[in-house]
Formats: structure tokens, C-alpha cells, sequence
């Protein structure tokens, strides 16, 4: 039987299209009370869990979060805090807009004093984490694998090189290596409960529901990363599509993922991170599209090739670092889906610094880097000819050849 189409006529996408003003413009007016709270007196004070910490000459820059909003500001050094720390500050409100504020903003702080609090289960976790090493490289390396925590400038500047980042940021393909090893650990017991309690309901469909409200907890345990919050809306998706025979692997999907994302959480439209997943789901789509009937053992191999070599030109639109080794990133990105859940099995039975001589040795590995950036002009024209793709065979040629040319002239 025919999958059905999710939006088959113009109703359906007028209906579609109020829902998401409507959600979007409730979200709007929620995020506009939280600014007028804040902008009420000139110094406002709150407490604020650290979300990263950027390490300049004489201080520090953190990134600062709590129900109501995310913001930057400058500490002393000689305040010791951490990562995850909770903080009670007073910042100046006086130049903070709303479009700042969604955005995400800078203000002076007058006063911060480190919060005393028992430590939360996230806390905990990352905690064990990073006691399972020695170098700083690998602490931040796993919490941002498991933890979605951020990974200071000095040290993602060693992925960007290597051209691992999303690797690093918590996505659909962690996404989908967590799903794989839930499921499997619970089949098998769910298998014998079912069979003995209640046969007659859908053992896969079930143990998909109890993986989804596992994967929610992570979720949340992740601060709603943009990355993973894009997979996991689209996991949900993909149940609901697939209970009700509609068509899953869409275009029409990933648009409505990303209007859902934004009108649920409209500060997540300057979010670099949730652009780049959602332009990462595209071009697999594409590949999908023009590729999925090459044998299996060729689609392995090409596709992670394709996919690295696609999405160079958006990369380097916003982060120029290149080097001949960004060459091995699509083989390292097979050799991640055995290594991820590998090392995520180490740290739960605290091995997780066996491999560390290894990783320290490719972290460390000397790179030359240059700087290779793309031109609007050439970025305007490559997204329109990978939208174009959609819509016949003839762009997605003229788009490999742009991308090869863009190779050409990064590399050689």
C-alpha cells in the first residue's frame, strides 16, 4: 500500500500554517513577558547555571542560563567556578533589547557570588565523567558527547580542524545509536512480559513509545540542544508517520520540523547549531533522493563522502579552518558509530579513560591550517541550486559540480 502524503491539498497547509503562527505567536508573547520581567529595573538579579566558560587574559566570559533566558557576561578570575556551577548574579539591563534578548545578549554584571547547592543528576553525571580523565581535552570531549556541555573555543578549534564538530554536537546520529541500544535493552524483557500479560499489544510500536520517554528524559538532561532537539521532533515523527502509513522521508517533514522547533522555541532561529542539523537531514535527503538505489556495500562508503563534500560549502560559510586531515573526516565518522557506544559502555562501568593515549595522540596530532572561506555569492547560489535539487535532476548535477569546484579550489 502507498504511503500517504502528510499535506495533500492547499486546506491542509492553510490549517498547518495557523497552527504554527498561532504556537508561534503564544511562545513570542511568553518570551516578551520574560523581557519585561527582567526589564523592570535597571540591575537585575537571578541565579544562573554556568553553560560554558571562555577563558581570556585577565577573566572570564561565561554563558549563563536559567528558565527565563540565556545571556553572557565577564567575571574576575579569581572567582573559581566550573562548568555546570550554579551562580547568583546582578547584570544591567539598560541595553538589552528583545531582539537581543532572544538572541542572546551581553551585560555587565556588578555582582556574582558562587551558589552552595547539592548537586542536580546532570551534575553528578558530569561529574563521573570527567573524573574518568586526566587531560582537559578528554573531560570536555565526553561531556560534550554525553552531556551536550559545551566545549571551550580553545579546544573545539582541534574538531573544527579536523572537521569532527558534528560529531561532537549531540545529533540524529547519536540520536539514532542511543534509540538502537534502548530498544535493544528492552525487547527482550519487555518480549517476555508481553507475551505472558497482554499478547495482543504491538510489542514494536510499544517498546518505541517506552524508548521515546527515555529519549525525552535525555533530552531534557541536555538543555534542549537545538541539534538533538530537531532529532528527536523528527523521531517522534517518524512514529506517528509511520503508525499512519504517511509518507516519512519528506522534504514536507523537515520543514515542518523546523517551523514546529522555532514556533515552540523562537530564539532557536539564530541558532547556528539547529541550522546545520536541519541542513544536514537536507542533503542526506538529497542523497536519498538520487542515490539509495547504488548497491548497499557502495552507499556505505560514497555516502559519507558525499554528505562531508555537500555540506563543506555551508560549513565554511561561518568557520574557515581547513586542513588536508578534514580529508579522513568521513572515515572517522564510520568508525564513530562503533566508538560512540563503545565508550558510552566504558564510562558506565568507569573504563572510560582506556582509549585516552589514543585520542590524545589524534588530538594532538599536528595539523596545518589555513583559512578557506566561502563568498556569499558563491553560498547564495549554492543553496538555491540545492533547493532547485529538489525539483529536477539537472540542478542536482550543476550542484555536484559546484561542490566539486568548491573542493578543488579549498584543497588543492
Amino acid at each position: 500500500m502507498d504511503s500517504l502524503q502528510l499535506l495533500s491539498d492547499k486546506k491542509d497547509f492553510f490549517a498547518l500554517f495557523l497552527l504554527i503562527l498561532f504556537v508561534l505567536s503564544t511562545n513570542l508573547i511568553f518570551e516578551y513577558f520574560k523581557y519585561s520581567k527582567i526589564k523592570q529595573e535597571e540591575i537585575y538579579e537571578d541565579s544562573f547555571r554556568i553553560i560554558n566558560i571562555y577563558n581570556k587574559k585577565d577573566y572570564y566570559v561565561l554563558k549563563l542560563k536559567n528558565d527565563d533566558l540565556t545571556f553572557f557576561t565577564s567575571i574576575n578570575k579569581k572567582l573559581k567556578v566550573e562548568k555546570l556551577d550554579y551562580i547568583n548574579i546582578a547584570f544591567i539591563t539598560l541595553q538589552v533589547d528583545f531582539f537581543t534578548f532572544l538572541k542572546g545578549f551581553y551585560a555587565k554584571s556588578i555582582y556574582v557570588e558562587k551558589e552552595k547547592k547539592e548537586d542536580d543528576f546532570k551534575k553528578i553525571l558530569y561529574e563521573k565523567i570527567v573524573s574518568q580523565h586526566k587531560q582537559i581535552e578528554l573531560k570536555q570531549l565526553f561531556s560534550a558527547l554525553f552531556l551536550a556541555v559545551p566545549i571551550s573555543k580553545e579546544y573545539r578549534d582541534i574538531y573544527t580542524g579536523l572537521s569532527i564538530s558534528h560529531l561532537i554536537a549531540i545529533s540524529g546520529f547519536h540520536l539514532s545509536i542511543l534509540t538502537a541500544i534502548i530498544y535493544a535493552l528492552i525487547f527482550y524483557p519487555y518480549k517476555i512480559i508481553q507475551e505472558k500479560y497482554f499478547l495482543y499489544r504491538n510489542r514494536k510500536m510499544d517498546i518505541m513509545f517506552i524508548s521515546t520517554i527515555v529519549l525525552f528524559f535525555y533530552l531534557l538532561l541536555t538543555d534542549m540542544v537545538p541539534s538533538l532537539l530537531r532529532s528527536f521532533v523528527m523521531f517522534v515523527f517518524a512514529i506517528i508517520f509511520l503508525r499512519s502509513n504517511i509518507k516519512l522521508l519528506s522534504y514536507k517533514t523537515l520543514l515542518i520540523t523546523c517551523l514546529f522547533i522555532i514556533s515552540l522555541y523562537p530564539q532557536y532561529i539564530f541558532s547556528i547549531s539547529l541550522w546545520f542539523s536541519l541542513s544536514g537531514v537536507f542533503y542526506i535527503f538529497l542523497y536519498l533522493q538520487y542515490f539509495k538505489s547504488l548497491p548497499v556495500l557502495i552507499n556505505i562508503v560514497f555516502f559519507n563522502f558525499w554528505i562531508y563534500f555537500a555540506f563543506n560549502p555551508i560549513i565554511h560559510f561561518f568557520f574557515f579552518d581547513t586542513s588536508y586531515e578534514q580529508l579522513f573526516s568521513p572515515i572517522l565518522t564510520l568508525i564513530f558509530s562503533i566508538f560512540y557506544p563503545f565508550e558510552l559502555f566504558l564510562h558506565l562501568i568507569n573504563y572510560g579513560n582506556l582509549l585516552d593515549n589514543y585520542l590524545m595522540y589524534l588530538l594532538n596530532f599536528s595539523l596545518d591550517i589555513k583559512q578557506y572561506e566561502t563568498s556569499l555569492y558563491f553560498f547564495a547560489v549554492y543553496i538555491l541550486f540545492s533547493l532547485l535539487s529538489i525539483f529536477g535532476k539537472k540542478y542536482f548535477i550543476i550542484l555536484n559540480i559546484l561542490l566539486m569546484i568548491f573542493s578543488i579550489n579549498m584543497f588543492i
